[in-house]
C-alpha cells in the first residue's frame, strides 16, 4: 500500500478556513459551527466566495474561476491548519482540473467535507493524502449530532476514533483490514472512468446517499458492478440511505437507512463474499459520524459491526 500523508495535529489558536466549493449558503446556516469551532479554541477565516452566488441552472456559490481561487487559496495558504467546506450540493467536479497542491505537499492540512466534495476526497487520495468525510459546516434542516462535530474535532486533534454499529439482518459477517475509501454513491459512480477516480484495489470501500430513485441507485451498483469493483474490494460499509424513492409512497422516505434501498443493496452484493456492515452511521443523516478517506481501518462484522481506524 502507498504511504498516506496525514496532516499534523490542530493546536489551540490555528486558523480552519471555511469555502464554498459547490453550492450557495446562507450566513446564517454556516454561524451556530463557527461558534463551536471557535469555542474550541481555534479561528476561523472564511473565503473571499464562500458566501457568494451565481446562478447558473444552479445557485452556486460562485463562478468556477472564483470556487477554485477560494479552493487552491485555502490548500496553499501557509497560515491555515484545516479546511472545510461549508456544504455540499452541485459543483466540485467542476474544480478538480484546476486544484493546484504546490504548497499544500509541504504543509498538508485536513479537508472536511462530505456529500458533493467526496470527489475532493478522492482527489487528494489520488495524491495520497488523507481526509475526512464528515459533516459540512452549514448545519442540515433535519439537524445535526453533537458527536457528528465532536468526532471531527478529535480527529483534527489526533485522537482514534472507534465505531460500534448494531447487528443488521442484512450484515456479511467477516473480518479485514485496509485503506477506506468513498463517500457518496453518486458521486463515486460519477467518477467511474475518469483519472479522479478512486482505486477500489484490495480497499474497505464506505457509500451512502440521498434523494435518489430506487432504479437510479439500482442503476450506480450495476455500473461498479461492471466496472469490477466488487471483485476488487475487501470490505463494504453502508451508511446512511434517505429520502429515497417517492416520498407519496416511500414510508420510509425520512428514515435514515432506508429498508428498501438497503435490500437493493443486498441483492447486487449477494454474489460476493466480502464483509458486509449496514447501519453505518455518516451520511445525510442525524447522527453523521466522520470517517477519514485514506486511513486503514480494521472491520470486524460480528454480533456487532466494529470499525476501528487505526
Amino acid at each position: 500500500m502507498k504511504n498516506i500523508v496525514f496532516p499534523k495535529n490542530l493546536k489551540k489558536g490555528d486558523q480552519i478556513a471555511i469555502i464554498s466549493p459547490a453550492g450557495f449558503v446562507e450566513e446564517a446556516s454556516l454561524q451556530s459551527t463557527i461558534n463551536l469551532i471557535k469555542s474550541k479554541g481555534y479561528e476561523t477565516i472564511l473565503g473571499k466566495n464562500t458566501l457568494g452566488k451565481f446562478e447558473n441552472g444552479y445557485n452556486y456559490s460562485g463562478t468556477e474561476k472564483e470556487r477554485i481561487q477560494d479552493l487552491n487559496w485555502a490548500f496553499n495558504n501557509p497560515e491555515i491548519s484545516a479546511i472545510w467546506a461549508s456544504r455540499g450540493g452541485y459543483g466540485c467536479q467542476h474544480l478538480l482540473r484546476h486544484l493546484k497542491l504546490s504548497e499544500f505537499r509541504q504543509n498538508p492540512k485536513w479537508y472536511i467535507g462530505y456529500s458533493d466534495n467526496t470527489v475532493i476526497n478522492s482527489y487528494l487520495l489520488k495524491n495520497n493524502f488523507a481526509s475526512i468525510h464528515g459533516q459540512t459546516v452549514k448545519t442540515a434542516s433535519f439537524g445535526v449530532s453533537e458527536g457528528s462535530y465532536e468526532d471531527i474535532f478529535k480527529i483534527l486533534e489526533g485522537k482514534k476514533i472507534y465505531y460500534s454499529v448494531e447487528k443488521h439482518q442484512l450484515n456479511k459477517n467477516g473480518k479485514t483490514e485496509g485503506e477506506l475509501i468513498g463517500g457518496n454513491l453518486a458521486l463515486i459512480y460519477a467518477l467511474l472512468g475518469t483519472p479522479y477516480s478512486f482505486d477500489f484495489k484490495d480497499k474497505i470501500l464506505f457509500i451512502e446517499d440521498i434523494g435518489e430513485n430506487f432504479y437510479a441507485l439500482d442503476r450506480m451498483l450495476i455500473s461498479l458492478d461492471l466496472a469490477g469493483v466488487f471483485r476488487k474490494i475487501k470490505g463494504l460499509i453502508i451508511g446512511g440511505m434517505t429520502n429515497m424513492g417517492d416520498e407519496k409512497e416511500n414510508k420510509n422516505y425520512e428514515e435514515p437507512f432506508d429498508e428498501f434501498a438497503y435490500e437493493i443493496i443486498a441483492q447486487r452484493i449477494k454474489k460476493y463474499n466480502f464483509p458486509t456492515l449496514f447501519g453505518f452511521p455518516n451520511g445525510h443523516i442525524f447522527d453523521n459520524r466522520p470517517l477519514i478517506i485514506g486511513s486503514k481501518v480494521k472491520m470486524e462484522v460480528e454480533e456487532k459491526g466494529l470499525v476501528k481506524i487505526l
